[in-house]
Protein backbone atom coordinates (compact mmCIF):
# COMPACT_ATOMS: atom_id res chain seq x y z
CA UNK A 1 0.00 0.00 0.00
CA UNK A 2 1.62 3.15 -1.05
CA UNK A 3 0.77 6.42 0.59
CA UNK A 4 1.93 10.22 0.74
CA UNK A 5 1.56 12.74 3.07
CA UNK A 6 0.71 11.94 6.43
CA UNK A 7 -3.43 12.53 7.57
CA UNK A 8 -2.05 12.82 11.21
CA UNK A 9 1.42 13.08 12.55
CA UNK A 10 2.23 13.65 16.51
CA UNK A 11 5.33 14.69 16.80
CA UNK A 12 7.20 14.36 20.39
CA UNK A 13 3.93 14.55 22.09
CA UNK A 14 3.83 15.29 25.99
CA UNK A 15 1.14 14.86 28.03
CA UNK A 16 1.08 15.24 31.85
CA UNK A 17 -1.41 14.97 34.93
CA UNK A 18 -0.61 17.19 37.85
CA UNK A 19 -1.61 16.28 41.22
CA UNK A 20 -0.60 17.93 44.22
CA UNK A 21 2.47 16.61 45.02
CA UNK A 22 3.28 14.66 41.88
CA UNK A 23 2.94 14.94 37.57
CA UNK A 24 1.91 11.93 36.22
CA UNK A 25 3.65 11.46 32.93
CA UNK A 26 1.12 9.91 30.77
CA UNK A 27 2.58 10.48 27.57
CA UNK A 28 6.25 11.41 27.53
CA UNK A 29 7.70 12.04 23.87
CA UNK A 30 5.48 9.90 21.52
CA UNK A 31 5.49 10.43 17.39
CA UNK A 32 3.23 8.70 15.58
CA UNK A 33 1.86 9.02 11.59
CA UNK A 34 -1.12 7.45 9.95
CA UNK A 35 -1.69 8.00 5.82
CA UNK A 36 -5.67 8.88 4.42
CA UNK A 37 -6.73 4.66 3.93
CA UNK A 38 -4.48 3.24 6.62
CA UNK A 39 -5.24 1.51 9.62
CA UNK A 40 -2.29 1.75 11.85
CA UNK A 41 -2.43 0.28 15.21
CA UNK A 42 -1.68 1.62 18.84
CA UNK A 43 -0.53 -1.03 21.07
CA UNK A 44 0.42 -1.67 24.88
CA UNK A 45 -0.97 -2.95 27.84
CA UNK A 46 -3.71 -1.12 29.90
CA UNK A 47 -1.70 2.66 31.46
CA UNK A 48 0.74 2.58 28.76
CA UNK A 49 -0.92 6.35 27.69
CA UNK A 50 -2.74 4.49 24.36
CA UNK A 51 -6.26 6.45 24.96
CA UNK A 52 -4.75 9.61 26.75
CA UNK A 53 -2.86 9.94 23.43
CA UNK A 54 -5.48 9.70 21.13
CA UNK A 55 -7.87 12.19 23.41
CA UNK A 56 -5.31 14.64 22.71
CA UNK A 57 -6.02 14.37 19.10
CA UNK A 58 -9.34 15.37 19.69
CA UNK A 59 -8.14 18.12 22.21
CA UNK A 60 -10.58 16.11 25.06
CA UNK A 61 -7.43 16.22 27.63
CA UNK A 62 -9.44 17.07 30.81
CA UNK A 63 -7.15 20.62 32.09
CA UNK A 64 -6.92 20.51 35.19
CA UNK A 65 -5.42 18.05 35.79
CA UNK A 66 -4.05 17.16 32.39
CA UNK A 67 -1.99 19.35 30.53
CA UNK A 68 -0.32 19.21 26.79
CA UNK A 69 3.08 20.07 27.78
CA UNK A 70 5.02 19.50 24.46
CA UNK A 71 5.24 18.48 20.91
CA UNK A 72 2.46 19.23 17.81
CA UNK A 73 0.01 17.04 16.18
CA UNK A 74 -0.47 17.93 12.74
CA UNK A 75 -3.88 17.19 10.83
CA UNK A 76 -3.95 18.03 7.46
CA UNK A 77 -0.78 20.08 8.07
CA UNK A 78 -2.33 22.24 10.48
CA UNK A 79 -1.48 21.90 14.33
CA UNK A 80 -4.67 21.07 15.94
CA UNK A 81 -2.92 22.20 19.50
CA UNK A 82 -2.96 26.01 17.97
CA UNK A 83 -6.90 25.79 17.67
CA UNK A 84 -9.33 27.23 19.98
CA UNK A 85 -12.62 25.43 20.34
CA UNK A 86 -14.54 27.07 17.99
CA UNK A 87 -12.00 25.47 15.13
CA UNK A 88 -11.64 22.05 16.83
CA UNK A 89 -15.37 21.52 17.37
CA UNK A 90 -15.27 21.39 12.90
CA UNK A 91 -13.31 18.82 13.29
CA UNK A 92 -14.11 16.41 15.91
CA UNK A 93 -16.61 14.07 15.03
CA UNK A 94 -16.57 15.47 11.19
CA UNK A 95 -13.07 15.31 10.22
CA UNK A 96 -12.06 13.26 13.15
CA UNK A 97 -14.50 10.47 14.75
CA UNK A 98 -13.68 8.25 18.00
CA UNK A 99 -15.20 5.08 19.19
CA UNK A 100 -14.62 5.18 22.70
CA UNK A 101 -14.27 1.77 24.67
CA UNK A 102 -17.19 1.11 26.80
CA UNK A 103 -20.41 1.22 24.79
CA UNK A 104 -22.98 1.62 27.75
CA UNK A 105 -20.75 4.08 29.74
CA UNK A 106 -19.98 6.31 26.66
CA UNK A 107 -23.34 6.69 25.07
CA UNK A 108 -26.72 8.70 26.89
CA UNK A 109 -28.91 6.62 29.06
CA UNK A 110 -31.42 9.37 28.39
CA UNK A 111 -31.60 9.71 24.75
CA UNK A 112 -32.68 7.56 21.95
CA UNK A 113 -30.24 5.92 19.35
CA UNK A 114 -31.54 8.05 17.21
CA UNK A 115 -30.62 11.21 18.90
CA UNK A 116 -27.61 10.62 20.16
CA UNK A 117 -26.43 9.27 16.03
CA UNK A 118 -28.13 12.48 14.95
CA UNK A 119 -26.64 14.67 17.37
CA UNK A 120 -22.81 14.66 15.29
CA UNK A 121 -24.92 15.62 11.72
CA UNK A 122 -26.99 18.21 13.26
CA UNK A 123 -23.82 20.12 14.86
CA UNK A 124 -22.06 20.00 11.55
CA UNK A 125 -24.78 20.36 8.81
CA UNK A 126 -28.30 22.10 8.03
CA UNK A 127 -30.81 19.13 7.74
CA UNK A 128 -34.24 18.25 7.90
CA UNK A 129 -35.72 16.34 10.63
CA UNK A 130 -37.26 13.46 8.23
CA UNK A 131 -33.50 13.30 6.14
CA UNK A 132 -31.98 12.90 9.55
CA UNK A 133 -33.91 10.31 10.37
CA UNK A 134 -33.40 8.61 7.62
CA UNK A 135 -30.05 8.75 7.05
CA UNK A 136 -29.92 7.70 10.90
CA UNK A 137 -32.03 4.46 10.11
CA UNK A 138 -29.46 3.92 6.92
CA UNK A 139 -26.24 4.12 9.03
CA UNK A 140 -28.35 1.30 11.69
CA UNK A 141 -28.60 -0.58 8.33
CA UNK A 142 -25.15 -0.34 7.15
CA UNK A 143 -23.96 -1.71 10.50
CA UNK A 144 -26.13 -4.64 10.41
CA UNK A 145 -28.60 -3.83 13.26
CA UNK A 146 -32.44 -5.61 12.20
CA UNK A 147 -35.48 -3.17 12.40
CA UNK A 148 -33.54 -0.14 12.65
CA UNK A 149 -36.20 2.17 12.00
CA UNK A 150 -37.56 0.45 15.72
CA UNK A 151 -34.17 0.97 17.00
CA UNK A 152 -33.91 4.12 16.18
CA UNK A 153 -36.48 5.29 18.79
CA UNK A 154 -34.74 2.85 21.58
CA UNK A 155 -32.70 3.46 24.18
CA UNK A 156 -28.88 2.24 24.95
CA UNK A 157 -29.80 -0.19 27.65
CA UNK A 158 -31.99 -2.16 25.53
CA UNK A 159 -29.98 -3.00 22.98
CA UNK A 160 -26.69 -5.76 23.33
CA UNK A 161 -23.12 -5.10 23.86
CA UNK A 162 -22.48 -5.77 20.09
CA UNK A 163 -25.44 -3.66 18.94
CA UNK A 164 -24.47 -0.86 21.58
CA UNK A 165 -21.22 -1.20 19.55
CA UNK A 166 -22.47 -1.00 16.36
CA UNK A 167 -24.07 2.40 17.62
CA UNK A 168 -21.31 3.63 18.70
CA UNK A 169 -19.53 2.98 15.43
CA UNK A 170 -22.47 4.49 13.54
CA UNK A 171 -22.30 7.33 15.29
CA UNK A 172 -18.55 7.87 14.75
CA UNK A 173 -19.27 7.25 10.77
CA UNK A 174 -22.34 9.86 10.51
CA UNK A 175 -20.17 12.74 9.45
CA UNK A 176 -18.07 10.32 6.92
CA UNK A 177 -14.78 11.51 8.96
CA UNK A 178 -11.46 11.12 7.27
CA UNK A 179 -9.88 9.72 10.30
CA UNK A 180 -11.55 7.20 12.97
CA UNK A 181 -9.99 6.56 16.10
CA UNK A 182 -11.43 3.20 17.34
CA UNK A 183 -10.32 2.14 21.34
CA UNK A 184 -10.46 -1.71 22.07
CA UNK A 185 -13.71 -1.38 20.54
CA UNK A 186 -14.24 -4.73 20.51
CA UNK A 187 -13.50 -5.03 24.85
CA UNK A 188 -15.56 -7.31 27.04
CA UNK A 189 -17.72 -9.12 23.56
CA UNK A 190 -17.62 -12.03 23.05
CA UNK A 191 -15.46 -13.60 20.65
CA UNK A 192 -17.49 -14.33 18.14
CA UNK A 193 -18.89 -10.67 18.20
CA UNK A 194 -15.62 -9.44 18.60
CA UNK A 195 -15.12 -10.64 15.16
CA UNK A 196 -17.96 -9.24 13.37
CA UNK A 197 -17.32 -6.22 14.65
CA UNK A 198 -13.65 -6.02 13.55
CA UNK A 199 -15.12 -7.28 9.98
CA UNK A 200 -17.25 -4.39 10.31
CA UNK A 201 -14.55 -2.36 10.89
CA UNK A 202 -12.57 -3.12 7.69
CA UNK A 203 -15.25 -3.40 5.92
CA UNK A 204 -16.13 0.67 6.48
CA UNK A 205 -12.94 1.73 6.17
CA UNK A 206 -13.28 0.38 2.94
CA UNK A 207 -15.92 1.57 1.83
CA UNK A 208 -15.00 5.30 2.61
CA UNK A 209 -11.27 4.94 2.19
CA UNK A 210 -11.17 5.91 5.47
CA UNK A 211 -7.72 6.09 7.69
CA UNK A 212 -8.43 3.97 11.29
CA UNK A 213 -6.02 4.31 14.28
CA UNK A 214 -6.91 1.07 16.31
CA UNK A 215 -6.25 0.95 20.01
CA UNK A 216 -6.23 -2.28 21.75
CA UNK A 217 -3.84 -4.43 23.87
CA UNK A 218 -4.54 -7.53 21.94
CA UNK A 219 -1.29 -8.12 19.51
CA UNK A 220 -3.78 -11.03 18.27
CA UNK A 221 -6.36 -8.55 17.08
CA UNK A 222 -3.77 -6.47 15.35
CA UNK A 223 -2.29 -9.14 13.20
CA UNK A 224 -5.56 -9.45 10.95
CA UNK A 225 -6.13 -5.62 10.67
CA UNK A 226 -2.97 -3.36 10.74
CA UNK A 227 -0.89 -1.67 7.90
CA UNK A 228 1.39 -0.73 10.50
CA UNK A 229 2.03 -1.40 14.38
CA UNK A 230 3.07 1.05 17.03
CA UNK A 231 4.53 -0.64 20.66
CA UNK A 232 3.92 2.15 23.09
CA UNK A 233 5.05 1.20 26.95
CA UNK A 234 5.21 3.71 30.13
CA UNK A 235 4.47 6.88 27.55
CA UNK A 236 7.01 6.09 24.88
CA UNK A 237 6.76 4.45 21.62
CA UNK A 238 9.44 1.12 22.08
CA UNK A 239 8.74 -0.30 18.72
CA UNK A 240 7.01 0.50 15.58
CA UNK A 241 6.62 -0.69 12.07
CA UNK A 242 4.59 -2.61 9.44
CA UNK A 243 2.91 -6.04 10.46
CA UNK A 244 5.44 -7.94 9.07
CA UNK A 245 7.96 -6.28 10.43
CA UNK A 246 6.80 -6.27 14.75
CA UNK A 247 5.30 -9.87 13.91
CA UNK A 248 7.90 -11.60 12.11
CA UNK A 249 11.24 -10.17 13.48
CA UNK A 250 10.05 -8.32 16.44
CA UNK A 251 13.53 -6.66 18.82
CA UNK A 252 12.18 -4.94 21.66
CA UNK A 253 12.05 -7.04 25.00
CA UNK A 254 8.66 -5.78 25.56
CA UNK A 255 7.17 -6.61 22.17
CA UNK A 256 8.89 -9.72 22.18
CA UNK A 257 7.01 -10.64 25.76
CA UNK A 258 3.42 -9.17 24.30
CA UNK A 259 3.65 -11.89 21.17
CA UNK A 260 5.26 -14.60 23.60
CA UNK A 261 2.08 -14.31 25.81
CA UNK A 262 -0.42 -14.67 22.75
CA UNK A 263 -2.40 -18.07 22.67
CA UNK A 264 -1.51 -20.73 20.27
CA UNK A 265 -2.08 -24.23 19.17
CA UNK A 266 1.33 -25.19 19.63
CA UNK A 267 1.34 -23.83 23.18
CA UNK A 268 -2.18 -26.07 24.02
CA UNK A 269 -1.45 -27.83 27.46
CA UNK A 270 1.62 -25.25 28.27
CA UNK A 271 1.82 -22.62 31.10
CA UNK A 272 1.71 -19.31 28.79
CA UNK A 273 4.52 -16.80 28.68
CA UNK A 274 3.78 -13.59 31.22
CA UNK A 275 5.69 -10.19 31.46
CA UNK A 276 6.99 -10.34 35.43
CA UNK A 277 5.83 -6.99 37.03
CA UNK A 278 3.32 -4.13 36.09
CA UNK A 279 3.38 -0.46 33.86
CA UNK A 280 4.65 1.34 36.52
CA UNK A 281 2.87 4.31 37.93
CA UNK A 282 3.31 7.41 35.41
CA UNK A 283 4.52 9.84 38.41
CA UNK A 284 6.61 6.96 39.25
CA UNK A 285 8.36 5.68 36.29
CA UNK A 286 11.93 4.48 36.87
CA UNK A 287 14.94 6.34 35.80
CA UNK A 288 16.59 4.91 32.26
CA UNK A 289 14.70 2.57 29.87
CA UNK A 290 11.47 2.25 31.43
CA UNK A 291 11.07 -1.45 31.03
CA UNK A 292 14.31 -2.45 32.56
CA UNK A 293 12.85 -3.31 35.98
CA UNK A 294 10.52 -6.04 33.98
CA UNK A 295 13.88 -7.30 31.30
CA UNK A 296 15.57 -9.98 31.28
CA UNK A 297 17.96 -8.87 28.77
CA UNK A 298 18.46 -5.19 31.00
CA UNK A 299 21.90 -4.14 31.49
CA UNK A 300 23.77 -1.53 33.82
CA UNK A 301 23.15 1.26 31.53
CA UNK A 302 19.38 0.80 31.27
CA UNK A 303 19.16 1.50 34.49
CA UNK A 304 20.44 5.20 33.75
CA UNK A 305 20.22 6.08 30.66
CA UNK A 306 16.90 6.47 28.54
CA UNK A 307 17.15 4.92 24.98
CA UNK A 308 16.59 7.12 21.57
CA UNK A 309 14.77 5.43 18.76
CA UNK A 310 17.41 3.05 16.87
CA UNK A 311 16.53 2.12 13.08
CA UNK A 312 16.55 -1.30 12.09
CA UNK A 313 15.27 -1.16 8.43
CA UNK A 314 13.23 0.42 6.14
CA UNK A 315 10.35 1.69 8.71
CA UNK A 316 11.02 -0.36 11.46
CA UNK A 317 12.56 1.13 14.58
CA UNK A 318 12.88 -0.03 18.02
CA UNK A 319 13.74 1.30 21.61
CA UNK A 320 16.20 -1.27 22.49
CA UNK A 321 20.61 -0.70 22.16
CA UNK A 322 21.20 -4.11 23.50
CA UNK A 323 18.92 -6.36 21.25
CA UNK A 324 19.21 -3.89 18.33
CA UNK A 325 23.04 -4.48 17.98
CA UNK A 326 22.62 -7.95 18.26
CA UNK A 327 22.88 -9.79 14.72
Amino acid sequence: MAFQKPLLRTEDLKVYFYGRDKISRAVDGVSYHIHAGETVCLVGESGCGKTVSALAALGLIPSPPGKIVGGRILFKGTDILSLDEDAMQKIRGNQISMVFQEPLTSLNPVFTIGDQIGEAIRTHETISQDALDKRCVQLLRDMGIPSPEQRLHDYPHQLSGGQRQRVMIAMALACNPDLMIADEPTTALDVTVQAQILNLLKSVQEKASMAVLYITHDLGVVSGIADRVYVMYAGLIVEEGNTRQVFGNAVHPYTMGLLASLPDRKKRGKRLHNIPGTVPNPAYKPDGCPFHPRCSHAVESCKTVEPEMIPLEEGHRCRCPVLAKKP
